[in-house]
């Protein structure tokens, strides 16, 4: 009886370590592949996503676009205009300013910043380890209804004021496909330093073997902000150059 007991608690202390045993690698791992996999992704040229955003009851069309090199753009249309917020050539930032609707110029700061988060494209997990990140699992936590793997993940420092800070993001994954469906921040710099910026991720559909969210949410300190509907993806279209560049003139 007491060997039977004794191998009783083995197997028990066996299924436990099991489920314990889910690592921060293993989960990446996973999301990697069930998305499309490392080579799809690696091989991934440009990002091209329109839809429609809606924040405080106005609903407007947006276009976000990204290619290697972490050149990026996002605009929308409002009331006739154009309002890009930000873009990225590869080596500076600007915005539009919504004061004087004129392209302005980032901070150098601002820049470097982005460029390094730039640099993520198409994906901040994918060989995370050469790029000096760090992914740790700090258990399990109920998120939009669901109990999700919490995923820290930890990035080169951001520069503030001229001063390093701490970069982190957590990510909460569902444990049934290993897709994110929450991620957590908080603000570093600007009008809304400290304020903490949760998205929310869902309708995950396959676009050329790869996986996107179609739905994303924000949510700035607890509170409602902004809401996406993705209409239309495309992959590797051919994107000119001046899309991300300063506009000449300003």
């Amino acid at each position: 009886m007491r060997f039977a007991t004794k191998c009783l608690t083995a197997m028990l202390l066996v299924a436990v370590t099991a489920v314990q045993a889910q690592t921060a690698d293993e989960i990446i791992e996973k999301y990697i592949k069930n998305t499309g996999g490392k080579d799809k992704w690696l091989a991934l040229k440009s990002v091209k996503m329109a839809g429609k955003a809606k924040q405080g009851g106005l609903e407007f069309p947006f276009v976000s676009l990204q290619a290697q090199g972490g050149k990026q753009r996002q605009a929308f249309t409002f009331q006739g205009k154009e309002i890009v917020q930000p873009a990225f050539d590869g080596n500076s930032g600007w915005n539009t300013n919504m004061m004087t609707m004129k392209a302005e110029k980032m901070e150098a700061e601002d820049s470097e910043n982005m460029k390094q988060e730039a640099a993520d494209f198409p994906d901040p997990f994918l060989n995370y380890k050469e790029k000096g990140y760090k992914v740790t699992l700090e258990g399990k936590e109920t998120v939009e209804g669901t109990e999700c793997f919490k995923i820290k993940l930890t990035k080169k420092p951001v520069k503030v004021d001229g001063k390093p800070e701490e970069n982190v993001v957590y990510y909460f994954f569902e444990p049934e496909n290993f897709v994110p469906v929450v991620s957590r921040s908080t603000i570093k710099k600007g009008q809304m330093k400290g304020t903490t910026i949760e998205s929310a991720y869902s309708d995950y559909q396959e676009v050329n073997g790869l996986m996107f969210p179609f739905s994303i949410s924000q949510k700035a300190n607890g509170q409602p902000f902004l809401t996406i509907a993705v209409e239309k993806v495309e992959l590797d279209t051919p994107i000119d150059p001046k899309e991300f560049a300063f506009p000449a003139g300003n």
